[in-house]
Parts: C-alpha cells; sequence; structure tokens
C-alpha cells in the first residue's frame, strides 16, 4: 500500500501563485509516473499535469504554460508550481502516481485531494 501527502493547497486571488506538492511513500519498488488532476463541481477529473521517471512531461491543454511540474526521484515527491491562476483553476487537485511495489505488481494510487480556490 502506498500513501500519498500532498500539501500546498489553499486560497489565492486571480494572477497568484500556489506550489502544490506530493510524497509518496510506502510498498514502493519504483515510481513510473506522478501527476496531478483535478475535478471541480460538476465536472470530470482531468489531467493538469503528469510528470514520468525520465522527466517527460505532459500538461492539460488549459495549463498554456502557467504550471510547470517536477520532481524529486530521490524523495518520491513531485511539484506543481502554478502560476497566473484564474477562478476556473478553482478545484480539487489530487496526487496520481503509478509505480512498481516490491512484489513487482504496477499499482495506480490517488491522494485524498487538496482544495485550490482562486477568488478575490
Amino acid at each position: 500500500q502506498v500513501q500519498l501527502v500532498e500539501s500546498g493547497g489553499g486560497l489565492v486571488q486571480p494572477g497568484g501563485s500556489l506550489t502544490l506538492s506530493c510524497a509518496a511513500s510506502g510498498n514502493i519498488f519504483s515510481i513510473h509516473a506522478m501527476g496531478w488532476y483535478r475535478q471541480a463541481p460538476g465536472k470530470q477529473r482531468e489531467l493538469v499535469a503528469a510528470i514520468t521517471s525520465d522527466g517527460i512531461t505532459n500538461y492539460g491543454d488549459f495549463v498554456k504554460g502557467r504550471f510547470t511540474i517536477s520532481r524529486d526521484n530521490a524523495k518520491n515527491t513531485a511539484f506543481l508550481q502554478m502560476n497566473s491562476l484564474k477562478p476556473e483553476d478553482t478545484a480539487v487537485y489530487y496526487c496520481n502516481t503509478q509505480y512498481y511495489n516490491r512484489s513487482y505488481k504496477f499499482n495506480n494510487s490517488w491522494g485524498q485531494g487538496t482544495q485550490v480556490t482562486v477568488s478575490s
């Protein structure tokens, strides 16, 4: 079992910045990818950003250069730097990790989510 500890959410004004972090621990042999998804009320969960262990990144179309995902492989931690935040970025942000456990079984796990609210 893997635990994902998310932090960094909160209330920010439009145009402001936030940094989310997600630390994975537990029965992990290796992590393939870590990422962030978000879900606003009444909408489907969507990809925000993801990064592989090789540093390959993928972003949702709405990001448009405003967000940057990075990763500390040694600490099994991913970071999402969000700049130029807009009210439409308001959502619950969920950390996701795809990993192999110590039995070499591939797994996909989700964090509890952290609220990001962009409002004046």
